[in-house]
């Protein structure tokens, strides 16, 4: 089944490095080179190249990308009312929560007559990237379109992989609406990054690229941000991965369980379990056969199970060490007291304290975003917020009196660096006024 057992105290460093490593990106350099081509050929071809991209990658032939309103009025009608009920709590969590992170404006007197301002803006347009895949992802949906709302972007442009009958999931189309997106594309994959990056005669081109995907969709991501013409991006979200950290009073049925929800995102998944009990690493290891029998979507978790591990740890404090150099996307501690450790995390995309705080519900619905740092990123890029949608700028207002307060420092400062153009804009300004 997976699940390889390791005991830290057994391994030398090097087998400590290999034992946190994520599973290697098969072809990586082949991939790269594709994903190039297929940026280059929609930035030469357009609407007309996502069309051919399009029949070959998702076997559907596609000639308008836009979803009509006929199809968003269509796609409310096919869920049930529960359904509907269930994304409407998710958007009202995911606003409650997003809505308290808009930032304040700073106004501040640095010294007489200096006046120092920081000032929000929302994004001019934003393009939101909800994938597929192996599953539709409502979910994703809202995570990208409320705090996009909240921030007040004026042009929220989301696309998404057609299914084979040509329309675009049902669900993502209703949690977009209601989260108050309007301008959905059907288009997947690298081609939909590259459409949102540089536009085509259908899709808009956007300043910045939000959402999760696979490694094609993530690379191209990258790419496409590392060029002046492209398009920034909100931070590198790969496929899935949670750590869980457990001591003798865990539930090895709420931690296989906990595994098992990450383990079925895709094959190239990882899940890692921490516990300083080996009679909990063994149930949970039966406890997870047991569940995984159960699964729909087995043979997808089996495949990312063969790519995870249980470490056998001499106590917790061993645990959050290994767990801040792996840096997990989702962190769960199904430990005693569990909130007095929270200080000692410093690493991580999102964390849940306690039994009774499953991964899924940061998922869907508590209210925090899952857009999160995965490969180990997360030491040094946060989970997706309102403030990614948004960018600063400052101001500064002086009185003549102010600038002449700060005038010497300013010269001074000026001629240590060789700028005397800087230090004359002052003396000019002082010269004027006598």
């Amino acid at each position: 089944m997976g699940l390889d057992f390791i005991r830290w105290s057994d391994l030398d460093a090097d087998e400590r490095q290999a034992a946190l490593r994520r599973p290697a990106v098969i072809n990586e350099a082949a991939r790269h080179d594709a994903v190039i081509g297929i940026i280059e050929q929609v930035r030469g071809g357009g609407d007309r190249a996502i069309r051919e991209l399009t029949s070959r990658f998702d076997d559907v032939e596609i000639n308008e990308f836009r979803v009509s309103d006929d199809e968003l009025r269509s796609a409310e009608s096919e869920l049930a009312a529960t359904s509907i009920a269930a994304i409407d709590l998710a958007i009202n969590n995911v606003r409650c929560f997003h809505e308290a992170q808009l930032p304040s404006p700073i106004s501040v007197q640095t010294m007489p007559g200096v006046h120092c301002e920081r000032l929000s803006h929302a994004l001019d347009s934003v393009g939101l990237y909800v994938p597929a895949g192996t599953a539709p992802l409502p979910s994703a949906a809202i995570m990208l379109a409320v705090p996009a709302a909240i921030a007040g972007c004026p042009e929220r442009i989301m696309c998404t992989p057609p299914r084979t009958d040509g329309r675009a999931d049902p669900a993502v189309l209703v949690a977009a609406s209601r989260a108050g997106v309007r301008d959905i594309f059907k288009i997947g994959g690298a081609q939909a990054i590259a459409a949102l990056a540089y536009g085509t005669e259908s899709v808009p081109k956007v300043c910045k690229i939000f959402g999760p995907g696979n490694s094609w969709v993530t690379l191209a991501k990258n790419i496409v941000s590392s060029d002046a013409g492209g398009a920034a991006i909100d931070l590198p979200a790969g496929p899935s991965e949670v750590l869980v950290i457990a001591d003798a009073g865990a539930s090895p049925e709420f931690v296989a369980a906990d595994l098992l929800s990450q383990a079925e995102h895709g094959s190239d998944s990882q899940v890692m379990l921490l516990t300083t009990s080996v009679d909990v690493a063994a149930q949970v290891t039966a406890e997870a056969a047991r569940q995984l029998a159960l699964l729909s979507r087995a043979s997808i978790a089996r495949k990312a199970l063969a790519n995870s591990r249980i470490i056998a740890v001499a106590d917790i404090d061993t645990a959050i060490q290994i767990s801040n150099a792996y840096a997990p996307e989702h962190l769960i501690l199904q430990v005693e007291s569990a909130r007095q450790w929270l200080p000692r995390i410093r690493n991580a995309g999102s964390v849940f304290l306690g039994p009774w705080s499953p991964e899924s519900v940061g998922d869907y619905c508590s209210g925090t975003n899952h857009v999160l740092p995965t490969h180990g990123s997360a030491r040094s890029y946060s989970g997706l917020g309102v403030d990614q949608f948004l960018r600063q700028m400052t101001v500064q207002e002086l009185t003549a009196d102010g600038l002449a307060g700060i005038a010497d420092s300013v010269v001074e400062l000026a001629e240590l660096e060789g700028l005397d153009a800087h230090a004359a804009a002052v003396k000019i300004r002082l010269g004027a006024g006598t």
